[in-house]
């Protein structure tokens, strides 16, 4: 993972969408009272607190420990432990895992994969929802326009996402040992908070980009390209997204 310092308390202030959104990712998850699941990256804990309303069992993890320390302020009822998602401690618990926009953070792949398949039982089921292929890409090219504008072209970084396509993920699962079910790759244009939405966003979620510049250059690079996407991604007085999702069912054979 990209070394990415997380806000919790302005991810949840701010992007309280990525959750909103994540709700809708359970209906695929259909969580049953005494079931074992695990959530991985569960961030600030929303999710994990409403699987837990069905009655199972929820472990919520986070490589995180901001993420963490304010998921268990906001559900001190519930499991959460600091966890970097390649290195599953679990063999073989869980029924069902889950997990919301977290994998395309994540580089090592195939240690997030191993990890996933051996904490399942057999039988046990992943749901997860990610950034899949052309997510951002809006954000990511005016970035590197407004470098290259600036002559820092060379310093700034837009590679560091996991933004794979249907026939990436599955071959991938499929390698571990998992039989997917269901796969959906769509778009899912998403609004932002406020007028300084976008430049909140890269803040919060593209701050790897720009680790090799100093904060002035970042700044720059930063307003040059919320100019250049003003006029198709601010409208109304509202800032929008180009979010594209990869949604996932597999079961452990």
């Amino acid at each position: 993972m990209p070394e990415i310092t997380w806000d919790s308390k302005l991810y949840d202030k701010q992007h309280h969408f990525v959750s909103d959104y994540g709700a809708d990712v359970l209906q695929w998850l259909a969580p049953k009272r005494g079931e074992s699941i695990l959530d991985v990256g569960c961030g600030t804990g929303q999710l994990a607190n409403e699987i837990a309303k069905s009655g199972a069992n929820v472990v919520g993890t986070d490589a995180s420990a901001s993420m963490i320390a304010t998921a268990k302020e906001n559900y001190p009822d519930l499991a959460f432990d600091v966890v970097d998602a390649t290195q599953l401690p679990y063999n073989g618990v869980f029924d069902a895992i889950f997990s919301n926009a977290t994998f395309h953070w994540i580089e090592n792949q195939e240690g997030l994969t191993q990890g996933l398949y051996q904490s399942l039982k057999k039988g046990g089921r992943l749901v997860a929802e990610f950034g899949g292929q052309g997510n951002v890409q809006s954000i990511t090219e005016a970035i590197a326009t407004a470098a290259k504008n600036l002559g820092l072209a060379n310093q700034v970084v837009t590679n560091f996402w996991y933004f794979p396509s249907i026939g990436t993920y599955t071959n991938l699962l499929e390698k571990h040992g998992f039989e997917v079910e269901q796969a959906w790759l769509f778009d899912r244009p998403t609004r932002l908070n406020g007028e300084k939405g976008m430049h909140t966003w890269m803040q919060q979620f593209a701050q790897h980009a720009f680790k090799n510049l100093s904060s002035e250059q970042a700044e720059a690079i930063k307003d040059l390209a919320v100019e250049i996407l003003k006029p198709n991604y601010f409208i109304k007085g509202e800032w929008f997204t180009d979010y594209r999702r990869l949604r996932v069912k597999a079961v452990k054979k």
